[in-house]
């Protein structure tokens, strides 16, 4: 019995060794695999696994921290191969996209970032996990083709100021500003630009509160 319980607890400080090494040596492979970007960030930390594509066009600042799962992509076309129509795979539309990540930006993991336009994220943004940040749509115009068939749309820049924390599950829609210091609440759908130092939440999102200035403190909006 004493022999078990020893054993026992010998292989689960081995394992938790083991999973101490694998995640610094997961952390040195997502240092050293990273693909050259549109400038040379200093400190860029992007963890395994991750999709990123045309990073050419992605400036990331420095001191950035994105945890693992997250997609950034700058489209330069569409449709892509995945969304191709097996009758008709031309190329119907071009884009010439920026991605713009400034310097201590930091998310849990799950980013998704996909710019047809620009898409600008300043300086010490927190993201939660799980956010969509998209600035076109998918076509719906026609109910007679799939809409993974139908050309991008309402396109539009987006630009997230500093200081800003998302939070959980949030998507931001095309042509979106948040101010800086704004709060974006949990499983909010951010439709309409966000004044600065305010706090939004719910789907459609909406003010709830704002900072101010004489009382030092948030204010409901009624």
């Amino acid at each position: 019995m004493f022999l078990q319980r020893l054993i026992k607890r010998i292989s689960t400080q081995v394992l938790i060794k083991l999973g101490v090494r694998l995640q610094a040596l997961n952390l040195q492979i997502s240092k050293a695999s990273l693909p050259q970007f549109a400038n040379n960030p200093k400190n860029l930390v992007v963890e395994l696994p991750r999709r990123l594509g045309n990073t050419k066009r992605i400036y990331m600042g420095d001191d950035i921290w994105i945890g693992p799962d997250c997609l950034i992509f700058a489209i330069t076309e569409y449709p892509t191969k995945p969304m191709q129509n097996p009758k008709d795979k031309k190329i119907n539309q071009t884009f010439d996209p920026i991605v713009r990540i400034g310097n201590r930006v930091t998310a849990t993991g799950g980013l998704q970032i996909a710019a047809h336009k620009e898409i600008t994220i300043e300086d010490d943004v927190m993201f939660a996990s799980n956010i969509n940040i998209t600035d076109g749509l998918h076509g719906y115009g026609n109910t007679n083709e799939p809409y993974k068939y139908q050309n991008i749309f309402k396109i539009s820049p987006i630009t997230i100021k500093r200081g800003c924390w998302i939070g959980q599950n949030v998507v931001i829609l095309p042509g979106v500003s948040i101010g800086e210091f704004s709060i974006i609440g949990s499983n909010s759908i951010v439709t309409k630009s966000i004044p600065d130092k305010s706090i939004a939440v719910g789907s459609p999102s909406k003010v709830i509160k704002k900072w101010d200035e004489v009382k030092k403190n948030w204010v409901y909006i009624e």
